[in-house]
């Protein structure tokens, strides 16, 4: 792994402004899929935005429906009392997705964002087109037992990795950016 810089975000619009500063740097909240993909030399940001400190980890219940934010934990959301009475599905997903230990670190926002688990991806040997575009899938001609049934494409056939995603498909869940990125692209 390469050394990098650790900047920590007070605000949203720090957060953007330090990743907007230099183009290899990276958000960083649980890092349990980050950092595993930095040991591995898939990625290698310069500079790594610890987004930690903001206000984005509420679940809050307004008219009927369920808010929550990016960086509320998989346990939180998994084990909140009204998540597993209104939506149970979502609760047992996060609960079978992962260890205890990374579901009390991993981040919802991390979870809907983690990169594939392909073989392809992870092997920088093979061709991936999720890891350097326009390069090929070497899953489409190889190895393809746990690819996509569906929704592929003709670059890419690897599955979504998130039981959580898997959930709110089934639960027709509205994803929506958080109000205070919206400002501060404005």
């Amino acid at each position: 792994m390469k050394n990098f810089q650790i900047i920590k975000a007070l605000s949203s619009s720090s957060a953007i402004t330090g990743k907007a500063k230099d183009d290899s740097s990276m958000f960083i909240a649980g890092g349990t899929n980050l950092v595993d993909l930095m040991k591995k030399n898939i990625v290698a940001p310069d500079k790594l935005v610890d987004i930690n400190g903001l206000d984005l980890k509420k679940i809050e219940f307004l008219k009927g429906k369920v808010s929550i934010g990016a960086l509320a934990k998989n346990s939180q959301v998994a084990e909140d009392v009204s998540i597993k009475e209104k939506y149970p599905l979502l609760a047992l997903a996060l609960a079978a997705g992962a260890s205890q230990q990374i579901r009390h670190m991993a981040t919802v926002g991390g979870n809907m964002l983690q990169k594939t688990r392909c073989s392809y991806y992870y092997n920088t040997d093979m061709p991936c087109n999720k890891r350097v575009p326009k390069s090929g899938c070497g899953a489409i001609g190889g190895s393809n037992r746990m690819a996509a049934v569906f929704g592929t494409s003709d670059s890419c056939i690897a599955v979504h990795p998130s039981d959580m995603c898997v959930a709110l498909a089934a639960l027709d869940a509205t994803v929506l950016v958080d109000r205070a990125k919206r400002k501060t692209r404005n």
